[in-house]
């Protein structure tokens, strides 16, 4: 059954969004009407961001515009705004931004004994500084009405301490930090919430070495939601949370917990920030 098409002519930007999460939360928003900017990083992301928007405007009948932007450098946000006016305008030249996912990011896993700072330079840079730079560009184009919804993908690591995360951790705190701010600045504009999932399905922790696996099995083992569930996880899910003590979140789940907060429903909720952690040791 298709989803109702409750963002039906909206205009979302979303980073990060030609792979993994990013490109679920782009779809997400597409399968319900809205027009959907791209927002990826690479040369080598071209043809996956290109592909995604011709399926997004063939089976969703939206238009969708992949847009190529390193965000931690100092001019790429207004390049995609820019990019994305360009495109969008109507024939008066009218040109709103309805909602924006500030999902692009970069994870840092060192100690704090290993601490590079020209890593931990490029992770503020993506992280924090270009969600900045991105609202500030958008500014002049949201509604001002309140209707505009943006979102910021924030980290449970933020509150879970959990270890090689000084870089990560510490970025994406900063960014919920500015998420409150940026409720009451932009609170006749839009509403601004982050969501901060837990560990997800995106490949990541199939790879991780043995002592990283310990070390998140406490925490999955106390999550509500992680326990996994044969005959309904697939198989591969059930071995990786039989190692790290629990299956991560489908990137489906979160996805659906980042449309809640642009729902029109949900116009009296602005500087939260929404676990998606299965329950993660119920912080949120």
């Amino acid at each position: 059954m298709a989803p109702f098409r409750t963002f039906e002519g909206k205009l979302a930007i979303v980073t990060g969004a030609s792979r993994s999460f990013g490109a679920v939360c782009a779809e997400h928003f597409a399968s319900r009407g809205a027009n959907v900017v791209i927002v990826y990083m690479t040369d080598d992301s071209t043809p996956r961001a290109q592909a995604l928007a011709k399926s997004f405007e063939e089976k969703y009948s939206v238009r969708a515009l992949p847009v190529k932007a390193d965000l931690s450098t100092r001019d790429a946000p207004q390049h995609v705004i820019d990019s994305a006016k360009a495109h969008f305008s109507d024939a008066s030249g009218q040109f709103q931004i309805d909602i924006i996912v500030n999902n692009a990011a970069v994870v840092n896993a060192q100690g704090i004994d290993q601490l590079d700072l020209d890593m931990f330079d490029a992770t503020f840079n993506l992280n924090c500084k270009a969600p900045a730079l991105l609202i500030k560009a958008a500014f002049p184009y949201l509604p001002t009405d309140r209707s505009g919804r943006i979102v910021n993908i924030s980290s449970a690591t933020t509150t879970w301490g959990v270890w090689w995360q000084t870089s990560y951790a510490g970025t994406k705190g900063a960014l919920e930090a500015m998420t409150r701010v940026w409720a009451r600045e932009l609170a006749e504009r839009c509403t601004v919430n982050a969501v901060a999932p837990g560990p997800m399905d995106t490949g990541l922790y199939s790879g991780l070495p043995e002592e990283p696996r310990e070390a998140l099995r406490p925490l999955n083992i106390l999550t509500p939601l992680a326990k996994a569930r044969p005959g309904v996880d697939n198989p591969e899910v059930l071995e990786l949370a039989q190692s790290i003590g629990g299956r991560p979140g489908y990137l489906e789940e979160v996805a659906g917990i980042v449309g809640i907060a642009c729902l029109p429903e949900s116009g009296w909720m602005t500087g939260n920030v929404l676990g998606a952690s299965g329950g993660g040791a119920f912080v949120r």
